[in-house]
């Protein structure tokens, strides 16, 4: 579904929680013939599906509207320079996607790799276009942790989109 600029999205998963609570309902009214149930049961498993995307188009938003801020203050770096000692620091990468992970609960994450090397983008919504492997990407973030306390320094995505192959 399209709202404004943003495409929301809503996750495999929570589309077959509703299917599933959907079947149950329908189970039970025609196991008890209490059609009244459907007064309540049916508005709240709607809600199983209007919650997620509501809440997948808030924050597609809100990183929308961080992209202008990143593009203007963003280094432009080659991942081998990216290390812990820029924590907080944002950055702007080209690379090819190696790799995407948990992309079917809108909270994707890439591998993507240039010339020097690679790192893991991590991003907390779903993003504005869809990114496989393959593509060549620019990617928008600030330089973090991989796990709170420790770990190599991956990118907090805020943007990723394609850009042209130029070789």
């Amino acid at each position: 579904m399209q709202i404004g600029d943003i495409k929301v999205r809503v996750t495999p998963v929570a589309l077959a929680v509703f299917l599933f609570f959907m079947v149950l309902i329908g189970v039970y009214v025609y196991l008890t013939g209490d059609v009244r149930s459907l007064i309540w049961a049916v508005p709240s498993a709607v809600m199983l599906i209007i919650i997620p995307g509501a809440l997948n188009y808030m924050s597609q938003k809100q990183y929308a509207s961080l992209v202008p801020e990143y593009e203007a203050i963003a280094r432009t770096m080659r991942i081998r320079a990216i290390n812990l000692s820029l924590l907080g620091q944002p950055v702007r990468v080209k690379g090819v996607v190696e790799r995407v992970y948990f992309q079917f609960l809108n909270r994707p994450q890439y591998l993507v790799a240039d010339r020097t090397g690679e790192i893991s983008v991590k991003m907390f919504t779903s993003p504005a276009e869809d990114v496989k492997k393959g593509d060549v990407v620019e990617v928008l973030g600030t330089i973090v942790k991989r796990y709170i306390m420790t770990g190599d320094a991956v990118i907090n995505c805020v943007s990723i989109r394609k850009v042209e192959n130029k070789q």
